[in-house]
């Protein structure tokens, strides 16, 4: 029905481009054949119908100027209907020329609460965000202000949520008007420092601008002030200056290990002037490991049984233990994630017809590697003696290799 209605539109908008043509230039076009296209015999300028309108008869003193308007406006509006048809069609939701209504964007601070863990980055961010907030209130009311720093050091292991909190103090300090945009440009050295002298603040500049009205985040700063580095010292003598010219509309965040990123804060007078204030991400413990495995297979729609919980949650116990003091806290427990799916895939892919239960559920099987060398074994055998098919029948059960 829907394909029907297409037709018959296309069909509608060619018609009223022939009767356009006709009317606008006469008998230039009744010589051609174009006939041929439409399955008709080409029509004589006195049998051609009068364009079509979608507005009321003319009168007689209305010029072929006006019809032809006519002509445009009808050919116009059949268009809009086609487009509105495919659109339909192609499960646009919103009429042509309409914006499609946005989600509602989340508070900020409600996505705070919701991460897991960092119970004390919380407080130290809601504190943070009050202060600066009234002290924003207090200027617009005429009273004195506190000078107060928006620039942050972020300190701790990898993957323990550093990038995730800069990227909602982004919006928070947007929410409450100190940041006109509240972007976040992400950032490392190789971002920064360019091959040759006098490139470096070039290419800063540029992240600089990409961040102007939200928040440059430098994850591993400190990389930035190695010995006898005068490309490194030339990005943050860059960053230096961007920050007190664009100080009421730009922020910057720098991340990394606890004890280096101390240390490139006091080698540089500048650095320690505008970074005073320190928020540490601790280590996630085991339960909140666990949590955040639960929160990718919801995510991306996996389920796991119940005999097999405990033994995800020995997995990740021993990853942390074997790597003490390199333990990437989420980055390894999505790492360890996707090795499970990556395995429930290549069992689920030998299945005749799985269905939909089969490709959510993470088994006991799923956390073990399977080796490789097992099946091409098991068909050269098969390719080599293949009289022996009978015999295979009665082989005992426990000495066929594991499916």
């Amino acid at each position: 029905m829907k394909r029907d209605r297409e037709l018959e539109s296309l069909k509608k908008i060619t018609n009223m481009q022939k009767d356009l043509l006709g009317s606008l230039y006469g008998d230039f076009f009744s010589g051609n054949s174009s006939g041929k296209s439409s399955g008709r015999p080409t029509e004589r300028p006195s049998e051609r119908p009068k364009a079509a309108t979608t507005t009321a008869p003319t009168s007689e003193k209305k010029t072929e100027e006006s019809s032809g308007k006519d002509a445009v406006t009808a050919a116009n509006e059949a268009l809009e209907e086609a487009k509105a048809l495919f659109a339909a069609d192609s499960n646009v939701k919103t009429p042509a020329g309409e914006e499609a209504p946005k989600e509602p964007e989340e508070d900020p601070m409600e996505t705070l609460d919701k991460l897991i863990g960092l119970t004390t980055i919380k407080e130290d961010v809601k504190e943070l965000t009050a202060f600066v907030k009234v002290q924003k209130a207090r200027k617009e009311q005429g009273l004195k202000s506190v000078p107060v720093s928006l620039h942050l050091v972020f300190t701790g292991n990898p993957g323990t949520g550093k990038t995730t909190v800069a990227r909602i103090i982004a919006q928070i300090y947007k929410q409450i008007g100190v940041l006109s945009k509240g972007q976040l440009i992400e950032v490392d050295r190789s971002g920064l420092v360019a091959g040759y002298v006098g490139q470096t603040a070039l290419k800063t500049q540029e992240q600089i601008a990409k961040a102007k009205g939200g928040v440059l985040f430098i994850d591993e700063a400190y990389a930035l002030a190695q010995k006898d580095d005068a490309f490194g010292q030339e990005a943050i003598d860059t960053i230096l200056k961007a920050m007190e010219d664009y100080r009421d509309d730009f922020v910057v965040i720098v991340a990394g290990y606890t004890a280096p990123m101390k240390k490139f804060i006091e080698s540089n007078p500048g650095l320690k002037s505008r970074f005073n204030k320190y928020i540490e991400f601790p280590d996630y413990n085991i339960d909140e490991l666990e949590q955040i495995f639960d929160l990718n297979c919801k995510k991306y729609d996996y389920k796991v049984d119940e005999d097999v919980k405990h033994q995800i949650r020995a997995l990740i116990t021993a990853r942390k233990i074997a790597n003490i003091d390199n333990f990437a806290n989420a980055r390894d427990v999505r790492n360890l994630f996707e090795e499970i799916i990556t395995n429930q895939a290549r069992r689920i892919s030998a299945m005749e017809n799985p269905s939909e239960e089969d490709m959510m559920t993470i088994t006991l099987e799923d956390l073990v590697d399977k080796p490789a060398e097992e099946k091409p074994a098991v068909d050269e055998t098969a390719e080599e003696k293949p009289a022996v098919e009978e015999s295979a029948e009665e082989k005992p059960a426990e000495d066929k290799p594991a499916e």
